[in-house]
């Protein structure tokens, strides 16, 4: 029996981790599971779990009003450390690059417990670009001791800094999985169809707090003023530094619909129904070129640099005028659009959760490079 303790905090974390906890329970002979949240957010990570029918064996709740990351760390390395020594895994499993990802790797680490990190080797090679998850992440990486990394170049990167390759499996990334097993839940629903062209958007990065959220929203509001046949929606993070500027300036016009977080399903269906996404999230870029939707990245850099290759993300950054360029450029030149929609995905298959139980299954006994 291999125990795993699966670590998670934020919505994103939950849902790239979902497939692996289900996964991993239709094999009760071979795993044993817990999941520890440490809800660093709260209502959304609950939101998310409950869709999948998950309910964490432990709750940490190191939540507080508009906590800082100080607090996060150091709170959630405080009840982790204790609580991993008690539970005493083969294996904890980290996701990405949130707090929670760094403080669950150190907490394991302390307890000389074997790290196992999905969606590993993303860089922009700015460690303030994103911030802090730059410097989650590569910290996080010399924490592990294996690598499931979603693509070969996220694998390259390892390599790069000094990981052993016996210690990478190139897996796919585990959002696809998620994806594909709620599309087929979902079926045929649709959830967005007003007769307008809809934009998705989602903004909420920490480096795009201030100067860069004002030139967002003031580019959404000018395409809103000028386009009678756009419809905006956008779920407003509930971090008050960005709610607090969204109904400021994009509240009371009526092509921009502000709405409070939407659960997982919501989403894929707004998704499914849109005809542009603006994002500046990491998930949303893997998510949304699956479903063959062209996407706008709001940052000046991405470490999802395949999808820039492939041609299903576009970088355009923060400024006002580029955005509103780059929007139009997609309604208005067909060729364009369907560029970015019929480019391939590059983020795998959807068995990402699938090959990195194997691969614990082959280094827990011995049986091979994971």
């Amino acid at each position: 029996m291999i125990k795993l303790a699966v670590v998670m905090g934020t919505r994103p974390e939950a849902i790239k981790l979902m497939p692996v906890v289900v996964a991993a329970r239709k094999r009760a002979e071979l795993f044993s599971t817990t999941v520890v949240a440490t809800s660093q957010h709260r209502e959304m990570l609950a939101q998310a779990l409950g869709r999948f029918d998950i309910v964490p064996d432990v709750d940490l709740d190191i939540m507080q009003p508009d906590q800082d990351l100080a607090a996060v760390t150091t709170m959630g390395l405080s009840r982790l450390c204790p609580l991993l020594a008690d539970l005493s895994p083969d294996f904890v499993l980290v996701q990405g690059d949130t707090t929670t990802t760094l403080v669950g790797a150190l907490a394991a680490y302390y307890n000389r417990q074997k790290v196992a990190h999905v969606e590993a080797g993303l860089r922009t090679e700015d460690k303030y670009q994103p911030f802090p998850e730059e410097g989650n992440r590569r910290l996080t990486t010399h924490l592990a001791d294996l690598h499931f990394a979603p693509t070969e170049r996220a694998r390259a990167n390892l390599l790069r800094e000094g990981i052993e390759d016996s210690h990478v499996r190139v897996t796919g990334n585990t959002s696809i999985d998620a994806l594909r097993l709620t599309l087929v839940r979902l079926g045929a629903a649709d959830a967005e169809g007003r007769g307008r062209k809809l934009v998705l958007v989602t903004v909420h990065r920490r480096e795009n707090h201030g100067e860069p959220l004002f030139r967002i929203f003031a580019a959404i509001r000018r395409l809103a003023e000028s386009r009678e046949d756009l419809d905006f929606l956008y779920p407003v993070h509930p971090n008050p530094r960005v709610r607090g500027v969204a109904m400021d300036l994009l509240g009371g016009h009526p092509g921009i619909r502000l709405v409070d977080p939407m659960t997982y399903d919501e989403f894929l269906l707004a998704m499914r129904s849109a005809h542009v996404v603006l994002t500046d999230s990491g998930g949303v870029q893997e998510e949304a070129p699956a479903l063959d939707k062209p996407v706008l990245v709001l940052r000046e850099k991405t470490e999802r640099q395949e999808g820039v290759d492939a041609g299903t993300l576009r970088l355009i950054g923060t400024e006002s005028d580029r955005i509103v360029s780059e929007t139009l450029r997609l309604l208005e030149d067909p060729g364009e659009y369907q560029r970015m929609a019929g480019a391939r995905n590059p983020y795998g298959d959807g068995r990402a959760a699938e090959r990195i139980l194997e691969s614990l299954v082959r280094y827990q006994t011995g049986s091979g490079n994971p």
